[in-house]
């Protein structure tokens, strides 16, 4: 994409700060607290086009390819301390894995990103909002991820970092949560009656001894 010098502006081109004040004006209607109480994803490969054809904007990317331009830009992400060798203790045992995530960019890019920081990885599969239309924690694609691992809910644990979403989620369509607060940067209320851990380690011999 090619951004036009400051003096064109004036004869209707768009600039950087064009573009913000649309995606304000038209995905602020669609919050993070909104999309947290209808439980519904808006993928970024229904609103990118949306954002920039109607800004006449033409670019000559994949909604896939803007979507990783885009994230690495803005959050360039990394594994948290241990989680690789939690992964390798899982792998070991036969213990198998998948991925559930709220997220609005294209699922084959964050497949490639969790590939990317998590090369040994043996996830089964990894679900989206975006390809699927439901965010957690809407039971609907907790189920989505048990009948693709054929397994019972009783028969899971649910291993995450969001309160609301996942260990509510995961309660709700009754697997067993586990939360992971090492990474968490920001306030939370503890809660004494779901089992909680700050670091990967702390989960080994837990998942050794079962629920």
């Amino acid at each position: 994409m090619t951004l036009p010098r400051p003096e064109e502006c004036a004869s209707g081109f768009n600039t950087p700060d064009d573009v913000e004040k649309s995606v304000g004006s038209e995905f602020g209607r669609f919050d993070p607290q909104k999309r947290h109480l209808f439980q519904i994803e808006i993928p970024n490969t229904m609103f990118t086009p949306y954002l920039y054809e109607s800004l006449g904007i033409e670019i000559a990317l994949t909604n896939a390819e803007i979507d990783t331009i885009f994230w690495d830009a803005a959050a360039p992400g990394a594994a948290t301390g241990g989680v690789e060798d939690f992964l390798k203790f899982l792998k070991k045992r036969e213990i198998r894995t998948g991925v559930i995530s709220n997220i609005s960019y294209a699922p084959s890019v964050v497949a490639a990103r969790i590939n990317r920081l998590l090369p040994e990885n043996a996830f089964e599969f990894i679900l989206t909002s975006s390809n699927y239309i439901f965010r957690k924690p809407h039971r609907r694609i907790f189920d989505l991820a048990l009948e693709k691992a054929d397994l019972r809910p009783d028969e899971v644990w649910y291993i995450s970092d969001q309160y609301e979403c996942d260990v509510k989620g995961a309660l709700n369509a009754g697997l067993y949560p586990v939360w992971y607060i090492g990474a968490i940067d920001l306030p939370y209320r503890e809660d004494r009656s779901i089992l909680t851990v700050t670091d990967w380690d702390a989960l080994k011999p837990l998942i050794a001894a079962g629920p």
